[in-house]
């Protein structure tokens, strides 16, 4: 019998969870009006949030939040009061990357699961062993990560693992960016990235402008062939990167994963 491998999908609007769902995702991940990695992307109100709760639970699709990106001082004052209603709603997790934010919802949501956020640069079972110490249920390694390096983690600690399995590839080491706030003054791990890597370059040499090319610009992640691997080597949970992307895009990416998972697992 194999065990059931969580499709998580991407939403970076209603439609997008809509369609999300409607593709067969078991779980989408989205991001409410403030403190998420993606501030460009349409994202949520407060009443919409709550109705693709209410929406996903009556077809038994799980919806997690995204608090990750670093939070001031003056914020933290301010977690509390945004994150109630989507807990009393029953929001299934939070993707946090600060340490401060983690705790805090520890402390003031003792029964919200907690999913550590890819930027939190996990690459070994110590980092895992910590957070899950912490009360952390799942977490998102560092993308750089070979698969043999997760099957380990999955051996040695007792946490879930959700990988990225398809999607825009960050150039900094596990989005570890400041790129775009020293270009732009726009933050990453504030969910403003400008994404700067994916602009064409040319060098300037002996006051000579070469042609333009993309240097840093990565291939999008295609794992398809790759799914029994995947599967067999325990990861509970694949995600699919693009809550930038089109509505149309979360939607047919999902639906062609959940056929060939299925297929698999059959």
């Amino acid at each position: 019998e194999k065990k059931q491998v969580e499709l998580l999908a991407p939403a970076g609007s209603p439609e997008g969870f809509y369609g999300a769902v409607h593709a067969g995702a078991d779980a989408v991940y989205l991001g409410g009006s403030r403190f998420g990695a993606r501030a460009y992307a349409e994202n949520f109100t407060e009443q919409e949030l709550i109705r693709c709760i209410r929406y996903g639970h009556i077809r038994g699709v799980k919806i997690y939040m995204t608090v990750n990106t670093l939070l001031k001082e003056d914020e933290s004052s301010q977690l509390y009061d945004y994150l109630a209603p989507f807990y009393e709603a029953g929001l299934d997790a939070v993707i946090v990357q600060d340490f401060g934010a983690l705790r805090l919802i520890k402390r003031q949501f003792p029964n919200l699961s907690l999913h550590a956020s890819t930027q939190m640069t996990l690459c070994s079972r110590y980092g895992a062993e910590l957070l899950r110490g912490m009360g952390v249920s799942r977490i998102v390694p560092a993308r750089e990560l070979s698969l043999k390096e997760l099957i380990s983690i999955r051996r040695q600690v007792d946490v879930e693992l959700e990988t990225f399995i398809h999607g825009a590839m960050c150039y900094s080491y596990s989005g570890q960016c400041l790129f775009s706030s020293i270009l732009g003054g726009r933050s990453g791990n504030r969910g403003r990235c400008a994404q700067p890597c994916r602009l064409p370059y040319s060098i300037l040499a002996d006051g000579v402008c070469g042609p333009e090319m993309y240097p840093l610009s990565l291939k999008d992640m295609c794992t398809i062939d790759h799914i029994p691997e995947l599967i067999e080597a325990g990861i509970d949970s694949f995600k699919i990167e693009g809550r930038m992307k089109r509505p149309e895009y979360a939607a047919g990416v999902t639906a062609i994963y959940r056929k060939y998972m299925d297929w698999y697992l059959e």
